[in-house]
């Protein structure tokens, strides 16, 4: 049975535009996870001081004082290529809206980028424009990018990576999940309004590449740091109104379509929303463009019924919008109306719990990788003569907020956590080369050069997150090297007890059937010792 047929079996009957649209973004592999999830069940993810592991917007880390650190890494490779400056902008906008939302202050900024060859006809315009987005982002949010590393190689001429991660601190005792309860209670969208710009992003990002990905530019969000700044600024403020919100979602990938649907399943409930309530930026968008936009900045959330008012004072005073857009209801359905027509009725269990989930052919590959063939390799700025790259960090703020110990060039960041003194270490790493050549150890050494980054340091590692980048999961060779990867992983953390808290798959790296070197990109979290 294929998707059409199992949606038709799980309706009952035809799903509408509206409905196709939702299951098209929903069951695909950036929201859904059907190739990989299999396999991601061997990571370590419980330990004596982790607060939230994998299945939430971020991981968090308990650092003691009754402090905790949320961390998480993603990737924007797809549209990062096809529009750099906003690709990778909007790749650090998701990441950090990952962090605050948990009801963490993020901190710090580190990114894993990987570009085609130097003499490559885009390379120089893809690395100039993706390099400009990640600064220009977080230097108007105010948060130091501390770390990373850029690589080139030929295997993504034509599809590169940008992969950001984002670590925030925040107290045990006020986290934030993105759970929909409480029968009645508002369902309010915060932040920006919303537009045509990201639609489809979700699938775009579940595609290979071919000659016509220029195309798809209108997929690709559109950021505004400086509204971000002022929506962070506000979700942490209206935390602090005890009891005010029952659960919180970024509305990124998929939009409102995945907020209203993750968030009800979650809760084992469901949502009634008014799609028409929804502040909207552009003319006579349809319910279609309104449920699988992604436009940046914005935030659906549940408050508790009868605090409206006092929320709307905190986002209002932050010049943001705030509206009702509809209630939690009881039945395990998500109904939209729009001027009072139903324009969708479903389910919620279909669409997200028995999304398909694939246990795909895995066959080693003919040839392997005999040796190291990447044009530069390495860290930022580790490269000497013509190829050091300290011109990227250097368009950086790296020292924003006074929380940066040690900054981008050496092994590992440094940050100082001001609430209770303690310093925590920070790095990220992968090695294309050697994971093309065997992915299991290349996985597993990535992982022990990473603590030995952290070591240096002083600090022993508390938690890792994870950005698994790879080519097409329909191909056999390709699967291999995944599962080898993740079998890497899952040992070589077991094996030092460093829970996997967060992280992220990016499949479908290939280009007209050339597909990327298997790239693993591990971040890791370290306290040094006091």
């Amino acid at each position: 049975m294929d998707e059409s047929q199992r949606i038709v079996a799980a309706l009952g009957r035809e799903p509408n535009a509206v409905e196709q649209g939702i299951f098209d973004v929903m069951w695909s592999e950036h929201c859904c996870y059907k190739s990989s999830k299999v396999h991601l069940k061997q990571f370590p993810t419980r330990g004596p001081k982790v607060l939230q592991g994998p299945g939430e917007n971020a991981g968090i880390i308990d650092i003691g004082d009754g402090d905790a650190v949320a961390f998480k890494i993603e990737s924007h490779n797809h549209p990062s290529f096809i529009e750099p400056y906003q690709g990778a902008a909007t790749g650090v906008g998701g990441i950090l809206r990952d962090i605050f939302t948990m009801g963490a202050r993020p901190i710090a900024l580190m990114d894993s980028l990987h570009f085609g060859a130097p003499d490559h006809p885009r390379t120089d315009y893809l690395l100039r424009g993706v390099v400009a987005g990640i600064g220009g982002y977080g230097n108007c949010m105010g948060i130091p990018t501390v770390g990373g590393e850029t690589c080139f190689d030929s295997c993504y001429n034509g599809n590169i990576l940008v992969n950001a991660f984002a670590l925030g601190v925040m107290r045990t005792d006020r986290i934030f999940k993105g759970i929909a309860t409480g029968i009645g209670n508002p369902v309010i969208l915060v932040g920006s309004k919303t537009g045509r710009d990201g639609i489809h992003g979700a699938t775009m990002a579940s595609d290979a590449f071919d000659e016509k990905s220029e195309e798809k530019r209108p997929t690709v969000q559109v950021g505004d740091p400086f509204t971000e700044k002022k929506l962070m600024e506000a979700c942490l403020e209206a935390f602090e109104l005890t009891g005010a919100i029952v659960g919180i979602q970024d509305m990124g990938a998929a939009g409102f379509t995945c907020s209203s649907f993750e968030m009800s399943a979650k809760g084992g409930c469901g949502m009634e929303l008014r799609l028409d309530q929804v502040p909207m930026r552009e003319e006579e968008m349809t319910p279609y463009e309104i449920m699988l936009s992604e436009s940046q900045e914005r935030m659906l959330l549940v408050a508790q019924k009868g605090r409206e008012k006092e929320l709307e004072r905190v986002f209002k005073k932050w010049e943001l919008e705030f509206a009702v857009v509809g209630k939690v209801i009881a039945e395990k359905r998500v109904r939209g109306f729009f001027h009072n027509e139903c324009v969708f009725d479903l389910p919620v269990a279909p669409v997200i719990d028995e999304a398909p989930v694939y246990d795909r052919s895995a066959v080693k590959p003919k040839q392997l990788l005999s040796g190291p063939r990447s044009l530069v390799p390495g860290p930022w700025s580790l490269v000497p003569g013509p190829w050091s790259k300290s011109w990227i960090w250097r368009q950086y703020d790296t020292m924003v907020g006074t929380n940066t110990i040690v900054g981008p060039g050496g092994g590992a960041a440094v940050m100082r956590v001001k609430e209770n003194g303690k310093k925590l270490a920070l790095t990220v790493d992968s090695d294309a080369d050697r994971c093309a050549q065997d992915p299991y150890e290349g996985t597993k050494a990535i992982v022990a050069r990473s603590v030995e980054k952290l070591a240096v340091a002083g600090a022993m590692p508390i938690g890792v997150t994870n950005c698994l980048n790879f080519g097409n999961p329909e191909n056999p060779e390709v699967m291999w090297q995944f599962k080898e990867a993740c079998r890497g992983l899952a040992d070589a953390c077991r094996e030092r007890n460093i829970p996997v808290v967060s992280g992220n798959v990016s499949f479908y790296n290939e280009t007209e059937g050339r597909n990327i070197k298997p790239t693993p990109v591990i971040a890791m979290v370290g306290l040094c010792a006091e």
